[in-house]
């Protein structure tokens, strides 16, 4: 269930990579982070109905889904590991990188994961972005149990952020709704994250 607002952001944790790329886990509203982009976890039709997705898309008014009702006439369904982008409509961001997650269940869930939050690392890469929000991708409607989601999430994060490459974006927040998926993310970072 995500939570309808936070009284405040709380940053769990925080940890700086050499090449300055900064990263933070942090428990709250992610409408309320302040980036330059927001990362949707979306289906592949991009039809903003339910869960986060369902959440960003009223609270951007109706410019985000047409915007994405756009993208898929032009582009077609979007893949794991070429997320979609649009503008933000009344949301306080650049642009909104849609990720399409996998759903619980329906094979190779790490690869697509993975394949995800790194693409959508390079799309913000690629908009020139500075900052990039990050919800936990695919552990609400589509099922993907928090622990495993964050060791995936967690590592990809970690790769690109280790990368030798200058780039523009140079800080990736993670962003959990609630505090099991704060007790999971925590825990795997505490373990994998240096």
């Amino acid at each position: 269930m995500i939570r309808a607002a936070f009284s405040m952001t709380v940053i769990l944790r925080s940890h700086s990579y050499p090449g300055s790329v900064d990263v933070q886990l942090l428990l709250g509203d992610i409408t309320q982070v302040e980036a330059d982009g927001i990362v949707n976890p979306a289906n592949s039709q991009l039809a903003h109905g339910g869960g986060l997705a369902g959440v960003l898309s009223r609270k951007a008014g109706p410019t985000l889904q047409a915007e994405s009702s756009a993208w898929i006439r032009e582009h077609g369904p979007v893949s794991h590991h070429e997320p979609a982008y649009t503008g933000a409509g009344e949301l306080p961001f650049k642009a909104v990188i849609h990720a399409v997650g996998p759903v619980w269940g329906s094979g190779e869930e790490n690869r697509k994961l993975k394949a995800a939050v790194l693409g959508s690392l390079e799309r913000a890469q690629q908009l020139e972005l500075s900052s990039l929000a990050i919800p936990a991708i695919s552990t609400g409607i589509f099922g993907f149990p928090l622990r495993e989601a964050a060791e995936v999430i967690l590592s990809a994060v970690q790769e690109y952020a280790s990368r030798a490459e200058p780039r523009g974006l140079n800080k990736i927040i993670v962003v959990l709704y609630d505090d099991r998926a704060a007790a999971a993310f925590t825990g795997v970072w505490d373990r994998i994250i240096r």
